[in-house]
C-alpha cells in the first residue's frame, strides 16, 4: 500500500522507514470542455501514488497544483503563477523534504510550463546539496508515447493539450472527472523542427489540441502502465546501486 504523507501519523511515518520522497507538479487550467482544470497535478499525483504502491520507502507529498500557465489563460479558468514564483516553491519544497532528512527525491511533472521552473529549483537545490539526488520525470506525455507500441496513437502522435494522449490518460486515472461527449479538439499546423513561442489561442479555439475524441482508456492503461513501470525499474536500479550514478558507480 502506498504511503500516502497526507494520510500518515508520525508513528504510520516511523514504521515505514521512508527513505524516498515523490511528488507532482501540476497546474490549474483550461483543459478544453471535457477534462477538468486540474488535470495536470491529478494526473502527476495520481502516477506518483502508483509508483509510491510498488515502491517501499516510498513517501507521497501532496502535488503542486498550480504552475506557470500564462499561455492559456485566456481560456477559463486558469490560476497562473509567474516563472520564478513557481520555481522558488518547488525549491522550497526541495529544501523542506531535505530538512527532514531525505536525500532522494522524484519529481513527477504534469504541464509542459512547469520544465524549466523544475530545472532551475532543482540544479540550485543540488548545487547547495550536493549528497541529495533529484530525479524528474519532465515530461510523461512524450516518455510514455515513446514506450508504447507503435501505432497505438491515431492522430498527431498523441500529442497535445487535453488532447488524444493526455485525454487517455485521463480515462485511465479519473473515468469519473471526464465528459468525453464533449471532447473537441484542434490539430495545429506548426513547423516540425523550429519551436514557435505560441500563446494557446492561436492555436485552437476549443482549450484542447490533437485530438481528444480518440482518446480510450485502453490507451490511458498503456501510458499508466508504461510509467510506472519505466519509474519502479529507475528507483529498484538506484537502490540496487544505493543512489550512486555516474562516475561515482566506478
Amino acid at each position: 500500500m502506498a504511503n500516502i504523507g497526507t494520510k500518515m501519523t508520525g508513528n504510520q511515518y516511523n514504521q515505514a522507514k521512508i527513505d524516498k520522497v515523490i511528488f507532482g507538479v501540476g497546474a490549474f487550467e483550461n483543459h478544453g470542455y471535457h477534462m477538468p482544470f486540474g488535470t495536470d497535478a491529478l494526473i502527476s499525483n495520481g502516477l506518483a501514488e502508483r509508483i509510491a504502491d510498488r515502491v517501499d520507502g516510498l513517501m507521497v507529498i501532496p502535488p503542486i497544483n498550480y504552475g506557470f500557465s500564462a499561455h492559456y489563460n485566456k481560456l477559463p479558468f486558469v490560476v497562473s503563477l509567474q516563472p520564478e514564483t513557481i520555481t522558488n516553491v518547488i525549491k522550497e519544497v526541495l529544501q523542506e523534504v531535505i530538512r527532514n532528512g531525505i536525500k532522494k527525491i522524484i519529481i513527477i511533472n504534469g504541464h509542459d510550463g512547469n520544465i524549466a521552473p523544475i530545472e532551475l529549483a532543482a540544479r540550485a537545490v543540488k548545487v547547495q546539496h550536493p549528497d541529495v539526488v533529484i530525479a524528474s520525470l519532465n515530461d510523461w506525455w512524450v516518455a510514455a508515447g515513446k514506450m508504447i507500441p507503435p501505432g497505438t496513437f491515431e492522430v498527431w502522435d498523441g500529442l497535445g493539450h487535453a488532447g488524444e494522449g493526455e485525454t487517455s490518460m485521463g480515462l485511465a486515472l479519473f473515468p469519473e472527472l471526464m465528459q468525453m461527449e464533449h471532447a473537441k479538439g484542434v490539430v495545429p499546423k506548426l513547423p516540425e523542427h523550429v519551436d514557435i513561442k505560441w500563446r494557446f489561442e492561436e492555436l485552437t479555439d476549443t482549450g484542447a489540441s490533437g485530438d481528444p475524441s480518440v482518446g480510450t482508456v485502453k490507451k490511458g492503461k498503456l501510458l499508466e502502465k508504461a510509467v510506472i513501470d519505466v519509474m519502479v525499474n529507475f528507483i529498484a536500479e538506484m537502490d540496487k546501486n544505493d543512489w550512486k550514478y555516474g562516475l561515482a558507480l566506478k
